[in-house]
């Protein structure tokens, strides 16, 4: 687990050094530069050693020199496909490093390496022999890649600030559409970033760059897509057993480290399956869990976690957070997260990751489980939506949503006002925009607003749109599933875990993105994700359930899901004012949103926590 940069064009060494030095968070154990006596071509590298420590060291080189990589991540798979290149002839200098697998097998494979790659990866390849850089990202978008091109330079890196470090880039403006994008979703969806002329390399997607010429070549390799006439051979029975033994695969691969290792526990059913396969193979009392309470009761799920932590026996670790806690770690956030970022529960996400840290180099999550296996409450409402949005005229439900604003805003987690509030302001609108108008942090009005200008819906939310319409499948479950996994996961859930993470120095392995899981998973039929509730409601990820039925305690398997929060309500009150000015927003609709917040006349959390994780950006430059 690492950090990358690199550029090919204007700069030096001292450029590279300030650059790779912006990362030295994600990469404590050590650092390696190169710059090429040919061209000027600079790669960059920061080490966090996990496998193979002795060896390993980046830039890694193949025997003549002629193929180098910086990489960041890991590659779960790597022994198999070292033992099949040592067949073919390759011969490995490290004993079991990794990463020198990168380099042998774009040897013999070229771009097709990728489709062999189970893992979590950032790369970047360079080819001296015939003049190319190949730099890709992997399927799920676990490890970040940021790029930009401009006068004559192109350069890149595993952050923005990074990336920002070199000249050519230090001035860039911010990007109007990326901001406008970033408060409908919450985040910003790939390919956009907070600045003009700054890309982020979408999930499963690699770029070919011509060192000579400087022509880059953008290819989608991979794509998670719902195959709904394709399901796996058997019955629900033979599908929730054949996913325990895929999900029991997975986690023997990610237990590899020669680092100490443990596993996040929330109580949930996703971690709670993980720790038991993992005490599958380890004695239970020497595997480490780590879990983070918070002393709001209605957000605290630690005596959950504590409970599978004691079913299997497991050294448990718990840190309570409270708002004093986390109000400090706010004024840390442009640091923390590198880029803004609309999911508050980055900060107890950050915390926990501190926390385990102390103890662990390597940690096990559930990230992907509700994307892959309909875990969302906004699922159980999908055909309750359809008949609202059929029957409703449109003059009543503008009227219902009106009257819904007005109910008394609740501080508890997912609160019923909330979660009427977000679903009522979705269901004005076609059922393509259901799922991102549910999830974001704002509204097209109050977009409007704190911008000051008109907003076109179907351009702010094209994306999801696109991703609607352009399904295989018609189910709603399904295309919700899409919406899930290739936008939230990729651009939130996974950006959120990667830097809380390493900005510890911390590694986190996600067991329910393994290849063979998630497509298992994408050729299941809806209805053994989310079952029955033929109007409302029904279980979700029923099939994951019963796969884990004998692992779990039947309390822990049955309860609802309450995710990561924290009490950000109540906290955004205790924030002055004046701390809500980040550039391009309008000071007067922000100061409006915050007293009618304050004054708890409306809930305007989503947005007025936008605007506090915008203040961290560089420019007041826009476009």
């Amino acid at each position: 687990m690492c950090g990358i940069t690199g550029f090919v064009g204007r700069g030096d060494q001292g450029v590279l050094d300030a650059m790779t030095l912006r990362l030295a968070h994600r990469g404590p154990d050590g650092s390696g530069t190169y710059a090429d006596p040919d061209r000027p071509v600079f790669l960059g590298h920061r080490r966090l050693a996990v496998i193979d420590p002795g060896n390993g060291h980046q830039p890694l080189w193949n025997e003549d020199g002629a193929v180098g990589v910086v990489f960041n991540g890991m590659i779960y798979n790597h022994a198999a496909l070292r033992a099949a290149l040592q067949a073919r002839g390759h011969r490995f200098r490290t004993d079991h490093c990794d990463t020198e697998v990168l380099v042998h097998g774009y040897e013999e494979w070229g771009r097709g390496l990728l489709d062999r790659l189970n893992g979590m990866f950032a790369f970047a390849i360079l080819d001296r022999r015939r003049g190319r850089m190949l730099l890709a990202r992997d399927r799920f978008g676990e490890k970040p890649l940021f790029y930009a091109h401009t006068n004559g330079t192109f350069a890149f890196a595993s952050e923005l600030s990074a990336l920002l470090a070199h000249p050519d880039l230090a001035d860039a403006g911010l990007d109007r559409t990326a901001i406008r994008k970033y408060l409908a979703y919450g985040f910003f969806p790939a390919p956009h970033t907070p600045y003009r002329g700054v890309l982020k390399l979408p999930q499963g997607h690699a770029l070919d760059l011509d060192l000579d010429t400087g022509e880059a070549a953008l290819h989608r390799y991979w794509r998670f897509a719902i195959e709904p006439d394709a399901p796996p051979p058997g019955d629900p029975a033979a599908w929730a057993e054949q996913l325990d033994e895929l999900l029991g695969r997975s986690i023997a691969a990610r237990l590899d480290s020669d680092r100490p290792l443990g596993v996040f526990l929330s109580g949930g059913i996703d971690s709670s399956a993980i720790l038991s396969h993992v005490a599958d193979q380890r004695p239970p009392d020497t595997i480490d869990t780590f879990s983070i309470g918070f002393r709001e009761p209605s957000f605290d799920e630690s005596a959950y976690a504590r409970r599978m932590a004691e079913h299997v026996g497991s050294r448990h670790h718990t840190e309570l957070c409270g708002l004093e806690d986390a109000r400090a770690l706010v004024d840390s956030l442009p640091g923390i997260i590198d880029e803004p970022l609309g999911d508050s529960s980055i900060l107890p996400t950050y915390a926990l990751c501190r926390f385990a840290r102390r103890h662990v180099t390597v940690a096990l999550s559930g990230d992907g489980s509700d994307e892959l296996f309909a875990g969302y409450d906004p699922f159980k409402v999908l055909t309750l939506a359809d008949h609202y949005h059929r029957l409703m005229p449109r003059p009543v439900h503008a009227a219902v949503a009106a009257a819904a604003t007005r109910l008394p805003p609740s501080e508890r987690n997912m609160s019923f006002d909330f979660k009427l509030n977000r679903g009522l302001r979705g269901l004005g609108f076609r059922p393509a925009l259901w799922n991102p108008l549910w999830l974001g942090a704002a509204g097209p009005g109050e977009i409007a607003r704190l911008l000051d200008e008109p907003v076109d819906v179907e351009e702010l939310y094209a994306e999801a749109i696109a991703a609607w319409d352009s399904s295989a499948s018609t189910d709603p479950v399904d295309r919700t599933l899409e919406f899930y996994t290739n936008f939230y996961l990729a651009d939130d859930i996974l950006v959120k875990s990667d830097r809380a993470s390493m900005r510890n120095g911390l590694e986190v392995r996600a067991p329910f993105l393994d290849n063979d899981v998630a497509d298992f998973a994408r050729r299941l039929p809806p209805g053994v994700k989310l079952h029955g509730g033929k109007l409302y409601g029904g279980t979700t990820k029923w099939v994951l359930r019963q796969a884990v039925a004998r692992r779990l305690p039947a309390d822990l398997l049955g309860r609802r899901k309450k995710g990561f929060g924290i009490p950000l309500a109540r906290w955004l009150r205790d924030i002055p004012a004046a701390s809500f000015t980040p550039p391009l927003l309008d000071g007067t609709a922000l100061k409006t949103m915050w007293t009618d917040h304050h004054d708890r006349r409306r809930d305007h959390r989503g947005a007025l926590w936008c605007a506090l994780t915008l203040r961290g950006l560089a420019s007041p430059q826009a476009a």
